[in-house]
């Protein structure tokens, strides 16, 4: 029998350490070994391949950064936290100059730390070229920030075109499945207005994703409206889609009716799995749906996670 498959968490957590770890005599990817006699950080210069202290107004911020936007309130919430419990965890700098450094990783902690009006940030300093500060900063945020689906494609395709990648060694880069990477992909050749409505979280990925098989584009506006205007579940705009694909086909209804022993039992072991109540709709034909409920981004890709892994 072949060996576990490593989950995605371990794939992103080893691809992320390999970027970062430029030294030959570290054991473990992302760990720094400190020096063997130990100064205090203040004293400690800002050599590559250690932890120092380094004044605010000498870094600059990550140009690949693909997160665009950061939540105020949150940001304000970490600042206060800063505040009262410090930098817990480090920043991540590459050298550029003696008197100079640029954000790898940790944006939201060196933003905040400007609210709060510290002059000095702890950072690991780190040498990478461009391609890898790239790299580092897409991965970086997959794992710790919820980017919104729009950001994670134009990152994905950023790599593809300024790294030189190959689509199939794209998901072996950040951890993902081919599929999973098409599918972010994909979004970018969807109408400008429906793109936007992606990036604020006015409709879901899935409901895009329906959008994206219709060639019209005019009518893809119309269904964005519809979606809008409605509140339409992805299932409706599914349906939608299949009748103005296939107009003389009848639309297949799904009859509400009291589920059998077996459904009750894959339902509570869906339920178990995911973590959240599961409800299945079958019909007299065995055909009928999955509704799987979410009452937040964050949630939702909690459940994408699962269902990727």
């Amino acid at each position: 029998m072949a060996g576990k498959k490593p989950t995605r968490r371990n794939a992103l957590g080893r691809g992320l350490g390999a970027l970062l770890d430029d030294s030959s005599n570290s054991k473990e990817a992302g760990i720094v070994e400190e020096p063997r006699e130990r100064k205090p950080l203040r004293e400690r210069s800002a050599a590559v391949g250690s932890i120092s202290e380094v004044q605010l107004d000498q870094i600059e911020v990550n140009p690949y950064q693909p997160r665009t936007d950061f939540d105020k309130e949150a940001l304000e919430e970490l600042a206060e936290s800063i505040k009262v419990q410090g930098i817990i965890q480090p920043i991540t700098l590459r050298k550029l100059n003696n008197n100079s450094f640029q954000l790898i990783s940790g944006e939201r902690r060196f933003q905040a730390s400007k609210l709060v009006g510290l002059k000095k940030v702890p950072a690991y300093i780190r040498t990478a070229d461009d391609q890898q500060m790239l790299e580092m900063a897409l991965i970086e945020n997959i794992q710790r920030q919820d980017l919104n689906a729009m950001e994670v494609a134009l990152s994905y395709q950023r790599l593809l075109t300024d790294c030189s990648l190959k689509q199939e060694e794209l998901g072996d880069r950040v951890g993902k499945k081919r599929s999973t990477v098409n599918n972010y992909l994909r979004l970018l050749k969807l109408p400008p207005d429906i793109q936007a409505a992606v990036r604020d979280g006015k409709i879901s990925m899935g409901h895009a994703r329906a959008l994206i098989s219709v060639e019209d584009s005019v009518f893809q506006l119309d269904l964005l409206k519809k979606i809008l205007a409605e509140d339409l579940s992805v299932r409706k705009v599914e349906a939608l889609v299949k009748q103005a694909s296939f107009p003389d086909e009848p639309e297949e209804k799904i009859e509400n009716k009291e589920p059998s022993k077996e459904i009750i039992k894959v339902q509570d072991q869906l339920s178990s799995h995911f973590g959240t109540k599961i409800k299945i709709s079958a019909n007299d034909k065995n055909k009928g749906e999955i509704k799987i409920p979410f009452t937040s981004v964050t949630e939702l890709n909690r459940i994408l996670e699962i269902i990727d892994a």
